[in-house]
């Protein structure tokens, strides 16, 4: 069994009030319904089948590739995966740490797979806080702190020995991943080198990891040759790729590669994919991205964590403070690629954030005009330079100013996608139904972003990217009708 975040909800889509998009500090599934485990006593271990593991993955998508790299590993060496409690032989829960209320939800999924299996095994970023986690469920078997896979294939092994020695080729070469086939996560990186004072992902995570660049390219390679057709590069500062490693040289098809954020990008755009760029900032290096988007190498999307725009907010954010100078880049870089989307986060509600500070964010977005904005309220997170700010912000003054902002973005939004009416745009098809098909455009992420709805078209399969004119908008997707194909996806 395995349970994926993000696949119920929006997190933090295109500004609105409705339920549909409202943001969660850590998105879930639905959860299903699961049949009682069996006798704890007798374990399916104890058996001659192959032993199976279950797996519960919260969090954002780095946590899902930590998962991803867990399950690839255990297939290899011959382990199942349930489709339920009551067959796993070890469940793996793979938390989330980044807020308390991330913390929280964390602690009851723990709860649900002590309760329905008992034999649990805890990894991802609340594992840094073992002590908390032994409090409150003593009985897990062990845990382990984020992307420390080791030491979680280790406990598996412990909890569940493998009856065999691994099967390599029960996997396939690209690994096992928990998103649909045609697309897939690609981080680039670990941790990072910020200090905003309302994160504590350093703490969790550490500082900024990165990976060789021949490294990310093989991985992306393999994906791309099993039919992914979209890759989603990720990190917690994609911008500051290589940074660490002094951009090093690493051999990529026998020629050298820098492990830098443009040289990365270049080669990516290579393997004829869509490529789109993830928790990017507007560093002044990352304008020379902008020509590949113009010229449909990568996808003209850039997710940015702006967060505020009140230069005294984000001074106590520890965040830069230059938005008249990031309005000028946005500039730019439009006049570059007329098409760019823009997504964003931000919070309000920040302690100290005064009415005239939230006024300015108001302008600011209005000006800025982007296209998929979400927005937070603020809430303390255990270890957090934050929490010690004075002058914390009243809950229902937070709630007032969250409905302000949706409500201003949710007009921004909806101008710039009437614009998309008549326009004959590419769609990637992520789901068919009975009634038409469910896809995304370049500017569209999945589970985050909007959708565009297609009209009934029997041919279609997700995986598909076709074009499409735009019939129809609101603020939050678009409607279409198919034309032609471009590419199709590969038989399963």
């Amino acid at each position: 069994m395995h349970k994926t975040a993000g696949k119920g909800a929006r997190q933090s889509s295109t500004a609105a009030s409705t339920p549909r998009r409202a943001p969660k500090s850590v998105p879930r599934t639905a959860k299903p319904s699961l049949p009682r485990a069996v006798s704890r006593s007798t374990p399916r271990s104890a058996q001659t089948s192959a032993p199976r593991v279950g797996l519960v993955s919260l969090g954002c998508p780095k946590a899902l590739v930590d998962s991803e790299r867990i399950i690839t590993r255990l297939r290899a060496e011959g382990y199942e995966l349930s489709p339920n409690y009551a067959g796993a032989d070890v469940v793996i829960v793979n938390t989330c740490g980044f807020l308390n209320s991330a913390k929280a939800e964390s602690l009851e999924a723990i709860g649900e797979a002590m309760a329905e299996n008992g034999r649990v095994v805890v990894t991802g970023c609340l594992g840094a806080e073992k002590e908390r986690i032994l409090d409150a469920h003593p009985g897990v078997l062990a845990v382990t702190g984020p992307h420390q896979y080791e030491a979680v294939v280790a406990a598996v092994h412990t909890a569940a020995p493998p009856l065999h020695d691994p099967f390599l080729d029960l996997v396939p070469p690209e690994g096992l991943h928990l998103t649909p086939r045609h697309y897939a996560y690609l981080k680039i990186s670990e941790g990072c080198n910020n200090r905003c004072s309302f994160c504590i992902i350093p703490q969790l995570r550490g500082r900024l990891a990165s990976r060789p660049a021949a490294h990310v390219l093989a991985e992306a390679e393999r994906l791309t040759k099993a039919g992914v057709k979209e890759l989603l590069v990720i990190s917690q500062d994609t911008s500051a790729y290589g940074l660490d490693i002094g951009y090093a040289e690493s051999t990529w098809k026998g020629k050298p590669l820098k492990a830098r954020f443009l040289d990365l990008c270049q080669s990516l755009a290579s393997l004829g994919a869509w490529v789109r760029l993830h928790y990017v900032y507007p560093y002044p290096h990352v304008d020379g991205v902008l020509p590949l988007m113009a010229e449909r190498k990568i996808l003209p999307y850039l997710d940015i964590p702006f967060q505020h725009a009140s230069p005294r907010v984000l001074k106590a954010m520890r965040r830069p403070a230059h938005q008249e100078r990031t309005l000028e880049r946005l500039q730019r870089w439009r006049e570059l690629c007329p098409d760019l989307a823009i997504r964003s986060t931000f919070i309000v509600g920040f302690p100290g954030e005064t009415e005239a500070d939230f006024e300015l964010l108001l302008d600011w977005l209005a000006e800025a005009k982007l296209m998929r904005v979400g927005c937070f309220k603020y809430e303390p997170v255990d270890g957090a330079a934050a929490n010690a700010l004075p002058a914390p912000v009243p809950e229902d003054v937070k709630e007032d100013r969250w409905h302000r902002f949706m409500a201003a973005q949710q007009e921004v939004s909806r101008a710039l996608l009437a614009a998309k009416i008549g326009r004959t745009i590419d769609v990637i098809v992520d789901e068919v139904r009975e009634d038409g098909a469910v896809g995304r455009s370049p500017w569209d992420a999945p589970q985050i972003d909007g959708s565009v709805f297609l009209a009934r078209d029997r041919g279609l399969k997700p995986g598909d990217i076709v074009k499409a004119q735009v019939t129809h908008a609101d603020a939050y997707d678009l409607w279409a009708n198919v034309g032609e194909y471009r590419q199709s996806a590969p038989e399963a």
